[in-house]
């Protein structure tokens, strides 16, 4: 495995340097505390290519891999420009609709979603069904070859600047399934269909991106509307739970990079006793022990990028990755605060906003409890614990 980045990925990865220009971490902040979409800076991405970084260029992507999202996403965090939107929309909807679409999806929809016309959200979780998926209630009747789809999905990001979202539903029972991984499928679902309505769950988070629930109502949908196979979906989600690691675990290393360079920067220039803080142990180890730890995760990460692309087995590195990164990012954060003192719970500086958020990322997507419990099992060979 080589770490060398190649021109190209270079440009990705310094990409963040140039959106901050415009669009830096003042302009995230503004919108995060109003929780307003940040919909220039999003037009400015999908203007410069990135949204369809993982999509063939047959289907007006990049066509590029999971490295280089992985490197995008961090490069931009690394200016305080966490993109969640990403995460849900072009990194896990989008490279569905790219290897299991129908021919109206690949050739209508990707593009325009490449290009930012329309926007996709994704909806697996329920209130009674977040991380045990085998348990979802939504359901879509077959009436001949058409669906009618009732049920409820919650926390939805950004569903309300979204056309279009990929929701798992039950086509078969859970007690009617050989299987407990039967009886799924995915559905590209226009949100301006009838039966659709969606309500706020308010977040006491300052995020740009909002979270919403969705109710479905009898919603009528047909055979343009499936991806991939009938009752064979879960087969699908596997391929997206190791992108959406890898990405928070690229947002959290940005992230934490972020603060630690203010407080580096603060450190060195603020003076007490006739010298810098930064000079003083009990500032500077902190800072280096995170520092260190927020480079460790991105090596996992960029090593679990790498095995995706590769097409190998990434479950293991992915889960440590996103699990090392998540705790790196509070830990970095964190430091970044208190090497600050009081003037880093100031709203100038940048730097509180991100704690929040980063102690999201810890829990969510998938709980770091859920990611350890993979590692012990499927890694160590641990007995089963869930």
């Amino acid at each position: 495995m080589d770490f060398t980045l190649n021109d190209e990925q270079r440009q990705i990865y310094e990409y963040g340097g140039q959106l901050a220009q415009s669009y830096g971490n003042d302009y995230w902040r503004d919108h995060a505390r109003r929780h307003a979409f940040p919909k220039e800076m999003f037009a400015k991405i999908a203007e410069d290519g990135f949204l369809g970084l993982m999509v063939p260029e047959k289907f007006g992507g990049a066509g590029l891999g999971m490295t280089e999202m992985a490197l995008f996403m961090e490069g931009t965090a690394n200016y305080g420009i966490p993109l969640l939107s990403i995460v849900i929309g072009p990194c896990m909807s989008l490279s569905h609709l790219a290897k299991h679409g129908t021919e109206f999806q690949q050739k209508e929809l990707l593009p325009a979603a490449c290009r930012g016309d329309i926007k996709f959200c994704f909806a697996i979780t329920e209130p009674g069904a977040g991380s045990n998926s085998m348990k979802m209630t939504t359901i879509a009747k077959q009436k001949g070859n058409r669906f009618s789809m009732s049920g409820e999905k919650t926390f939805i990001t950004s569903a309300d600047v979204s056309d279009y979202c990929l929701v798992v539903a039950r086509t078969t029972p859970h007690d009617q399934v050989a299987k407990k991984t039967d009886g799924f499928t995915l559905f590209a679902v226009d949100l301006k269909k009838k039966g659709v309505d969606m309500q706020r769950v308010r977040i006491a988070i300052p995020l740009p991106e909002e979270q919403w629930t969705l109710f479905f109502d009898d919603v009528d949908l047909g055979p343009e509307d499936v991806v991939g196979e009938i009752d064979n979906g879960f087969s699908i989600l596997f391929d997206t739970l190791n992108p959406e690691r890898i990405v928070v675990a690229a947002i959290c290393c940005g992230v934490g990079r972020f603060a630690l360079n203010k407080a580096v920067e603060y450190a060195s220039e603020r003076n007490v006793f006739g010298q810098p803080i930064g000079a003083h142990q009990g500032v500077q180890h902190p800072l280096a022990k995170a520092y260190t730890n927020i480079e460790t995760a991105s090596l996992m990460a960029r090593r679990a990028a790498w095995e995706f692309d590769n097409g190998m087995p990434a479950g293991g590195s992915s889960n440590m990755a996103k699990y090392a990164a998540a705790e790196a990012g509070v830990e970095a954060v964190d430091a970044a605060l208190q090497a600050h003192g009081g003037s880093g719970f100031t709203e100038d500086t940048g730097i509180y906003e991100m704690y929040p958020m980063m102690r999201l990322l810890r829990t969510a997507p998938v709980n770091r409890e859920l990611c350890l419990s993979f590692i012990g099992e499927k890694i160590m060979g641990l007995p089963r614990s869930y």
